[in-house]
């Protein structure tokens, strides 16, 4: 079964796997550092089910530029946990620090 909606986005994350994403960026410096390099990998690691299509499609929609500090992602965790439980799911999420480059 595929995790996708139409369209190919990626279906809604259930909400274990999304407090469990929230918990580890908001605390675990490994986690973080996994989830900069290769989110898909990081969202298998908290747990999103995912067969290689999804995976595939993970891997191409999913960047990462600059991720926002612990305290800033524990701040929104209720307003990210949503979005990402939610049908608007994985649609891109401004994790970053809003800091002009």
């Amino acid at each position: 079964m595929s995790n996708q909606n139409p369209g190919g986005r990626p279906a809604p994350l259930t909400p274990e796997v999304a407090d469990r994403l929230l918990e580890l960026l908001a605390s675990d410096d490994q986690f973080r550092d996994l989830f900069a390099r290769d989110p898909a990998a990081a969202l298998i690691q908290a747990g999103h089910q995912a067969n290689a299509d999804d995976l595939a499609t993970l891997k191409r929609q999913l960047k990462v530029r600059q991720l926002a500090p612990k305290e800033a992602i524990a701040a929104a965790r209720d307003e990210i946990r949503a979005s990402l439980t939610s049908a608007l799911a994985m649609q891109p999420i401004q994790l970053d620090t809003g800091a002009a480059d």
